[in-house]
Parts: C-alpha cells; structure tokens; sequence
C-alpha cells in the first residue's frame, strides 16, 4: 500500500515514517491523553460520582479554590515534598555506592550484581510484606535490633508514632528504589573509558579527585535522567504508603496520590479528586522541567 501511494520515494520516505507513527499516536491518545482530559474537565466541575447520561455540569473554580485554602492539601504537599528529599537523597547515595563497588574487579561479581538488582524485581506489596513485618511493634527483627544494640529502651511502635511510620515507608522505597539507581549508575560507569583514570593516576590523582572530576561529570547525564524517573515515580507510588500505613497516622505519610484516592474512592468526592490530580501533575511537570533544564544549562 505504501508502494502504491508512492511513499517508498526517496522525497517521501518521511511520510512513510508518519503513517507507521499513526497507531501508537492513537493508542496514546485513547489510554493517557483522553483519561487526562476528562481528569481537567472533572476538576471544573462539582462532581460526586460521575455517571453516563447525567447532565453536564457548568465549570467552576471553587475545587481549585477549595484546594488552595485547604490545610489538608499543604499537609500531604509537605509530606510529598519531604518522601522526595529523604528517598531520594539515600537511593542515590547507596545506589552509586552499590554501583561503584559491584564495578571492580572480584570473584563473586556477577552474583553481587544481582543481589543488588534483586530489589527491584520484587512486587510492591511483597516489600510492604516483608518491611511490615520487620518494623512489627510485637515481634519485628527492627525493635530487636535495636534493643540488642542498645539504642533503644523499649519496643517502638513503628506504625502508631508519625516520625516512627514515616520513617518505616521511607526504608521500604529506599529499599524498592535504590537498586534501579544503582543499574542506572553502573550503566554509566561501564561506559566510561578507562583511559581517562589512567591518565588521571598518571597525573597523580587520587581516589577522591578521580571520583569527583571523571566519574560524577561523566556519570552527570545518566544521574540526571534517573533522578527524572525516581521523582516521578516518588510522586506517583501508591501501593507502598497505602498498604503500609493508608497515609496514617494523623496524616504523617499521607501523599498527594494517597489524598487524591481517598477523596476519590473513599468520599467520593471526584471533581475535588480530579483537582489534586491535576496540580499534582503540574508538579511533576515542574519538577522535571527544572531538573532537565538545569543539566542542559551545565551542559552548554
């Protein structure tokens, strides 16, 4: 068919390119860009439970109104704000630290290669499981540890104390998410000449100054778009924080996804839902943005 329309043409061979595009186009606009529409449209609307073949209601800002002077809403940003700080700050230290070490040369590499990815490979709520049961107020190997090493008196309970709870969700992503920061670094690592560490030791170099002026500007690009991803996906992680705690207690790990859900699906609530979807989208938009723009400038 192609042939027939004259596309094999040397002239039209990027239309070609155009017309093979043209089924995914539409799979993207029916899966992601249709729901996002009807997500905005929602957030103007004083909606409870929408239902085919109810009368449109007129638009209003009074969810975004709502939002803004909504103490709630600037708690669960809070809260966001600092799972983004915390989870990713300690992903990136133990996953360059894992991926630095598993990078030399030792017996048992490729072993300790997948130890370090095992993490990532384990479903949400198979972590949740495992740490649930490691922070157990009763019987958990954290209190135990603690105990024993003589940092603590008395058993914690990990789940009824804000701090102890925010604390407990923060260990199990850093755990979900430090390996892919490590996969994502040693990817980079291995794509580095090692000719540039030999000139460096050459030149007299130590381990330090060959870690700061080879590997983080070289590692610079890779950083960057891994750091994209673990935002983004920060941002959007539900499972991990609602089976663990469902934003509990007092709302100390209560995300935006978590709010969005629970004014959702709970209240039932759709047009104010829709409102939180959206400025949360806004924000990761944002957050990229500012993040990719800033290696672009270092890189010019």
């Amino acid at each position: 068919m192609a042939l027939g329309l004259g596309l094999g043409r040397p002239s039209r061979q990027h239309w070609l390119g155009y017309l093979l595009l043209v089924p995914a186009t539409l799979l993207v606009a029916v899966l992601i860009l249709y729901p996002l529409l009807v997500s905005v449209d929602l957030s103007f609307q004083n909606v409870g439970i929408p239902r085919l073949g109810d009368a449109r209601r007129p638009w209003t800002g009074d969810n975004y109104d709502r939002l803004i002077n909504s103490g709630e809403f600037w708690i669960s940003a809070w809260v966001t704000a600092k799972f983004l700080v915390v989870v990713t700050g300690a992903s990136f230290v133990i996953g360059l630290g894992t991926a630095l070490l598993v990078n030399r040369e030792f017996r048992g590499r490729r072993l300790a290669r997948l130890i370090v990815a095992l993490p990532w490979a384990v479903p949400e709520v198979v972590a949740v499981v495992i740490f649930a049961w490691i922070f157990d107020s009763s019987f958990g190997l954290a209190n135990w540890l603690l105990i024993k090493l003589g940092l603590a008196q008395q058993t914690i309970s990990w789940f009824s104390d804000p701090t102890a709870a925010f604390f407990a969700v923060c260990c199990t992503m850093v755990w979900k998410a430090y390996p892919f920061v490590s996969i994502m670094s040693l990817a980079g690592l291995q794509a580095i000449p090692e000719d540039y560490y030999q000139a460096a030791r050459v030149d007299g170099a130590n381990a330090l100054q060959r870690f700061l002026y080879i590997t983080v500007p070289c590692l610079a690009p890779v950083l960057a778009v891994t750091a994209v991803l673990v935002v983004l996906w920060l941002f959007r992680d539900f499972s991990i924080v609602y089976t663990m705690t469902q934003g509990g207690p007092v709302k100390a790990t209560q995300t935006l996804s978590i709010m969005t859900y629970l004014q959702a699906f709970s209240f039932f609530k759709m047009g104010y839902a829709s409102a939180i979807g959206v400025v949360t989208l806004v924000l990761c938009t944002v957050a990229s943005l500012l993040m990719v723009g800033r290696r672009t400038d270092a890189m010019y």
